[in-house]
């Protein structure tokens, strides 16, 4: 080997081992594409443990040319980096342990212990065990021991806190060193500094025989700190365990059906769209499909909230997570693992601790000017007191009560369980959400505006005059149904077999959003949806009713028309009141006809509601009560319901919902019910008043807590116990929001008449 190749392959490994032992290409291999030229690569992170660890990486990343954006997830203790197909992924790692952060790619499937929290429990009955000890020997000389029995309990006690806060201590000693090689500060520094001082002078008062030492407080405070620590990585690691159970729902690999009848077990993350994998009883859906052979009993609750088995046959579209319960099945893959309903609602639970909600960035921009602000008071209250008592040590004593009772972990901490709290309470009830932004503007809506087809109604309409319709006219209706999205075509295309040669003949298909879907057979154009779009103007329009219903024509000619009945979603009575008994103005926005939109408008006991909207209709309308100063709660499922989703100040929408209305909406419901949009409000309401308590019980710990210690009047000990204790305040405070919402239950008790009304209108399967 030459010299000059011996060098390139030196460089080249101590650029692999300084990128976290991750090569360009590995790091390559493990981003995915974000679209437009980007990619995006997920990161471990074990380091980050604050507000000021989130600005520090984030702040950080963005400096480099390639990185397009980066979101640090505290919870999963993640960086989510999209970058640059053109730049070096190696560039991210380095400049992440040029900042002082350990980096290796995210292993989404590893299902490991939590080492963390085994650490921290270590350490806490360490802390915890020698602080005993300790206060049973400073018991003895508070007694009033003479000098050598004193001085000998001293030095027991110094034997005892070495260990102690040599192996307790590193959870902040390693975080604290690791900011300050690059010259920067975090919560962990005035911690470290004071555990420091506080021991190094009761070393030194012991070597001279001094009769005041701080042993005992130094290891209390460490057991203190130590309790705090572990609350909060309790209260994340709850978030993370819900995120780990959603993953755990998606096999680890599945049998593939080859082209020449053989089978392939490939993972999951091999599987593409187009192909056929086998699926027995007792198996889990790996990824998005379509069903091509086989009929079964799934168990979709997942995705409906309903316990009851949904049955499925050919043509059946079911999503990744959903569980095969009786019988083998063929299906089509519609999506990769990565782009499927399950990995969708997993970033959307992951997002939800993450985002860069107001109150989190008021929290994290206090948190960074906290720190110096607490080494500034320290130092002052030492200045001061030194002046005026002459006193070294008990100068430094007071210095040390200050940088310990005013770090700012009750403010670090004041949002972020919050969220993690309420993102945990909504994902018990089948609601995932995009990030604790989506929370606060959720709390802000003063008007809710619904869609009507799939979001007040289930979307799954039945024709109800078939009997009525040519069998040729329906067979081409079927035909071009199965070519669109829409409830009502594919409501319509289950009343043929797939196949044949009328659909092979079906030609320059093309959907207009909010009209029908055209396409060509034998020479002549029909359309099938909204019938001022599908006839030509001056036809005759006899046959339209209004009851909801779609229009099959030919060449702009009246061939056939088809009604249809909608069930009313459950829950939208109940919704609808709560958000009136709240004092939120309510309205329907549809593209349905006039006749059915009114028809459940009265039903559901809403006074304002406009028909056949078309979805640049459904935006304008939004962006014009915005205009007005109206804050729009939008509530929408389908593909013309996307732009209006994104518009509004704060959108919802359900899982059955087409891609892009999930991916406008900041909510996205998993249940049938329509309570989900109660429930959301409630907690979303809840979350800010709770956060804004926090932020007044920390303010308010400050306000009395500083002054205490700048006089003089708490003791090292005393601030440890005062400053945990205002970490546990804000934790316990937070954690009410676990506990059943006051406000539902006044909500249900408005809402009786409404379903009285309901029931005696329609009945317990209400039409519309």
């Amino acid at each position: 080997m030459s010299c000059c190749a011996a060098g390139s392959e030196a460089s080249a490994e101590l650029d692999t081992l300084r990128a976290g032992g991750h090569s360009d290409a590995e790091l390559r291999a493990a981003s995915r594409p974000a679209g437009d030229g980007l990619k995006q690569l997920d990161l471990a992170l074990p380091g980050v443990h604050c507000g000021g660890c989130i600005r520090t990486v984030e702040t950080g990343l963005k400096k480099l040319p390639l990185v397009d954006e980066a979101r640090v997830n505290l919870s999963t203790k993640r960086v989510r980096v999209i970058w640059r197909e053109d730049g070096a992924p190696s560039d991210i790692v380095n400049a992440l342990q040029d900042l002082g952060y350990e980096a290796h790619i995210f292993d989404f499937s590893a299902d490991k212990k939590d080492k963390t929290l085994g650490v921290l429990l270590r350490s806490l009955a360490v802390a915890g065990f020698a602080a005993a000890n300790i206060m049973l020997l400073s018991v003895s000389v508070w007694s009033g021991a003479d000098a050598a029995t004193r001085d000998m309990f001293h030095w027991i006690s110094a034997l005892i806190a070495i260990p102690a806060l040599a192996y307790s201590g590193q959870v902040f000693y390693r975080s604290a060193f690791a900011a300050l090689r690059k010259g920067r500060l975090n919560m962990d520094v005035p911690i470290t500094l004071a555990v420091i001082l506080a021991f190094a002078m009761s070393l030194y008062e012991t070597m001279h025989s001094g009769e005041r030492v701080y042993f005992d407080a130094s290891v209390t405070l460490m057991f203190f700190l130590l309790i705090g620590r572990t609350l909060d990585h309790v209260m994340r690691e709850q978030a993370r365990n819900a995120v780990a159970g959603l993953r755990k729902l998606a096999p680890g690999g599945a049998s593939i059906l080859n082209e020449d009848g053989g089978r392939t077990f490939i993972e999951t993350e091999a599987i593409e769209p187009g192909m056929h994998v086998l699926l027995a009883a007792g198996d889990r859906v790996p990824v998005d499909g379509r069903v091509i052979v086989g009929e079964s009993d799934m168990d979709a609750s997942l995705v409906s909230g309903e316990s009851a088995p949904l049955r499925i046959s050919p043509g059946s579209l079911i999503q990744a997570g959903t569980l095969n319960l009786t019988g083998p099945l063929t299906i089509e893959a519609t999506a990769s693992a990565g782009d499927s309903f399950l990995a969708e609602m997993v970033r959307l639970m992951e997002a939800a601790e993450g985002g860069k909600a107001r109150y989190r960035r008021i929290a994290d921009r206090a948190a960074e000017l906290y720190a110096p602000a607490v080494h500034l008071a320290a130092l002052l209250a030492f200045v001061g007191w030194l002046i005026v008592s002459r006193d070294f040590g008990h100068a430094l004593y007071i210095a040390i009560a200050v940088l310990i009772i005013t770090c700012p972990c009750a403010l670090g901490l004041a949002v972020p369980v919050v969220q993690v709290v309420a993102a945990g309470r909504l994902f018990k009830n089948g609601i995932m959400v995009k990030d604790g932004s989506a929370m606060e503007r959720m709390a802000e809506a003063d008007m809710a505006v619904f869609d009507k087809t799939g979001t007040l109604t289930m979307g799954e309409p039945v024709l109800v005059n078939a009997q009525d319709v040519d069998p040729q006219s329906l067979a081409i209706a079927a035909a071009i149904g199965r070519h669109s999205r829409h409830p009502l075509a594919r409501a319509l295309a289950g009343l043929a077999p797939q196949g044949g040669d009328l659909e092979e003949r079906l030609t320059g298909l093309r959907e207009a959003p909010g009209k029908g879907v055209e396409c060509v057979v034998g020479g002549r154009t029909y359309r099938l949806g909204r019938a001022e779009w599908a006839l030509e103007e001056g036809e005759d329009e006899s046959a339209m009713a209004a009851t909801t219903q779609a229009v099959l024509g030919v060449d702009g000619r009246f061939l056939a028309a088809f009604l249809f009945e909608d069930r009313l979603r459950p829950g939208a009575a109940e919704s609808i009141a709560t958000l009136k008994n709240r004092g939120i103005d309510v309205e329907i926005l549809s593209g349905d006809r006039l006749g059915a939109v009114e028809r459940l408008a009265r039903l559901l006991g809403v006074a304002a509601f406009r028909a056949g909207v078309l979805p640049s209709g459904k935006q304008d309308r939004i962006a014009a009560l915005a205009s007005e100063g109206r804050k729009v709660l939008m509530v929408g499922d389908g593909l013309n319901d996307a732009p209006a989703l994104s518009r509004a100040h704060v959108s919802m929408a359900p899982a059955t919902a087409a891609d892009v209305g999930r991916n406008a909406a900041d909510f996205v419901f998993l249940h049938s019910g329509l309570e989900a949009v109660a429930i959301a409000l409630d907690t979303s309401v809840r979350a800010g008043k709770l956060i804004r308590q926090n932020f007044a019980l920390a303010i308010l710990y400050n306000l009395i807590a500083i002054p205490t210690a700048i006089l003089g009047f708490a003791s090292p000990l005393v601030a440890a116990i005062a400053m945990s204790s205002s970490s546990i305040v804000v934790i316990l405070n937070s954690l009410r929001l676990r506990l059943g919402s006051d406000g539902l239950a006044v909500a249900a008790k408005s809402v009786e008449s409404a379903e009285r009304e309901v029931s005696a209108a329609s009945g317990a399967g209400a039409r519309v």
